[in-house]
């Protein structure tokens, strides 16, 4: 069988890179062998692979390039993902809007040429290289030791995986044998959360759609599409996480929870809390990822500002009373919760939480957990760790009117205890816990301070860049640039580091309320939440927006982050 670089013999000849009389006796052996005669020439230390890019460039006019001396930006790499630079044999070189330049060691292969214009949508120039340079260059950039989701998904989709396999994984009892780790279908699910966990998602979201099945992962609070794979293998994934769960895999009518702990890369294991929800078009399974290590319980990584910072340290260092963190579900207040209880866990403390989960283990500390199936409720588990003399009280959530009155009571007989509220801002937990049915002096007495935060997204480090913000946010958020000394707006024009978003990672926007002695006389003749908001204010808290507007000003976050951040908060 000739080999496709056949062509270029005369080529190669003219070039001086081989003699006539080397090609002819090439081709004796090529024809006992079937390779073909450039490939005899090349086995044969005759020709070398580095003259025949050369000739290869020559003959189709475009440039030669030494992908060993290059040191490829991650902007460029972002540019070609790796599963199609691992399928089309592609290194990219350079990359404008629009238009990418892949080196490649055969230029004649127009399919492949053609693949990677579809795929990018893009169009796409050709650099040759060796093959070589070509393998060793993709290792470099683009960790050839890991298969990514969308690499396997095609794999099993192009028929690598039998009917078999797929029906087996399907139709496993939930006490059933074991499968071969190397099922496909069992790595690409390890791979699917191995992914999220390396790109930093903290959640993960598989949805059966009525003609698709969708993955998306969530990170630093937004939902990002990734790889589908065909319809046709939703059931067997989705039995693989709920064996992997510990969950009924014959029970599709009902919700389930269940939780699955697995190794990532370097030996670590991370904890997945999992959701099942039956929907029209089947079940729905959403994974939070928990990872211990990964937590930050340092107050500075929360995105305090020093100031607040120094109040929220008083508050939490107080003998007794209540603090309460408040904000919709998904801002944060867990992690400032465990941070506070960091802070302040020292040897000659005790203290206990009560969560439903517990989701992380923080050494030095009691943590019990709620199990409602034999009624051991927020309530009976608070009744029970006040016997055990705690110095400090951490409850998950404050949900009835008995969990309150059990908290209020304790934080005014001796305790610190530290709790979350789903309210839209720090006073109106006031007037959440009075419709609860607690007394305003009760409040009144317990209320050390009150907290709300939300999450708002960090301008990209690796690609920040100075800007100024639309006009139109400005204007939203009120703020006049000739009042502004020193601004230092910033935005993160996109990378491979933040998967070209402009931002990676979160951190906090907080308005603090500190109690005095005219707030608690607010309460106690049961004000409105207005009411104590334009008090909190006038005594000096700043709301989340202007939290917000201060943190943009000053870099760490966008206008239009803070705006979808605190679109409740228009004073």
């Amino acid at each position: 069988m000739a080999s496709s670089d056949d062509y270029l013999l005369e080529n190669l000849v003219e070039l001086g890179f081989v003699t006539q009389q080397q090609v002819e006796n090439a081709q004796l052996d090529a024809d006992s062998t079937g390779d073909g005669v450039v490939d005899t020439l090349v086995k044969s230390d005759v020709l070398r692979t580095l003259d025949l890019a050369h000739a290869k460039a020559a003959y189709f006019g475009k440039e030669y390039v030494n992908l060993g001396e290059l040191r490829l930006s991650d902007e460029v790499i972002a540019s070609v993902p790796r599963h199609l630079a691992k399928k089309y044999r592609a290194v990219p070189v350079f990359a404008t809007e629009g238009e990418i330049t892949v080196a490649i060691a055969d230029p004649s292969d127009l399919e492949a040429i053609d693949g990677l214009e579809q795929s990018l949508n893009a169009v796409v120039n050709v650099n040759i290289a060796t093959e070589q340079d070509i393998e060793e260059s993709l290792n470099r950039y683009y960790e050839s030791n890991d298969e990514g989701v969308a690499k396997m998904i095609q794999d099993i989709t192009e028929g690598n995986v039998g009917e078999m396999t797929l029906s087996d994984i399907g139709n496993l009892a939930d006490d059933g044998g074991e499968l071969d780790a190397d099922t496909p279908i069992i790595r690409l699910v390890s791979q699917i959360i191995l992914d999220a966990y390396k790109i930093g998602a903290s959640d993960i979201h598989l949805e059966p759609m009525e003609h698709e099945f969708r993955i998306r992962y969530r990170i630093d609070g937004v939902c990002m599409a990734q790889p589908s794979p065909p319809r046709r293998l939703f059931p067997p994934i989705i039995s693989r996480l709920k064996i992997m769960a510990k969950m009924k895999i014959d029970e599709k009518r009902i919700p389930q929870d269940g939780r699955i702990q697995t190794p990532v890369a370097g030996g670590k294991t991370i904890d997945l809390r999992v959701s099942c929800l039956p929907t029209s078009h089947g079940e729905s399974i959403v994974m939070r990822i928990l990872d211990k290590e990964g937590l930050k319980l340092g107050l500075a990584e929360l995105g305090f500002f020093a100031d607040d910072q120094l109040t929220f340290e008083r508050l939490i260092s107080l003998p007794d009373g209540i603090l309460l963190v408040t904000g919709p579900t998904g801002s944060g207040k867990t992690t400032t919760l465990y941070s506070c209880l960091n802070f302040i866990n020292k040897p000659d403390r005790k203290i206990i939480t009560v969560e439903d989960p517990v989701e992380y283990q923080l050494a030095g500390i009691n943590q019990v957990q709620v199990n409602n199936d034999i009624k051991f409720t927020f309530s009976a588990a608070l009744r029970a760790m006040l016997r055990q003399a705690p110095n400090i009280i951490m409850l998950g959530e404050i949900r009835d009117l008995e969990t309150a009155s059990i908290a209020m009571q304790a934080s005014i007989t001796g305790h610190l205890v530290f709790s979350t509220l789903h309210t839209n801002d720090a006073p109106s937990a006031v007037t959440r816990l009075v419709d609860m049915g607690i007394k305003p002096f009760l409040v009144a007495s317990a209320a050390r301070g009150l907290m709300a935060q939300r999450l708002v997204r960090k301008v990209c480090k690796s690609c920040a860049e100075k800007s100024l913000p639309p006009k139109e946010d400005l204007e939203m958020l009120g703020i006049n640039l000739d009042e502004i000394e020193n601004a230092n707006f910033t935005h993160g024009k996109g990378c491979s580091v933040c998967n070209k978003t402009g931002y990676k990672g979160r951190f906090g926007l907080f308005e603090v309320f500190v109690l005095n002695d005219d707030s608690r006389r607010l309460i106690f003749r049961n004000a409105t939440a207005n009411e104590l908001r334009a008090h909190a204010r006038a005594i000096g808290m700043r709301t989340l927006r202007e939290d917000g507007i201060r943190k943009a000003i000053a870099g760490a976050t966008t206008t239009r982050a803070v705006i979808r951040a605190t679109a409740t908060d228009s004073h």
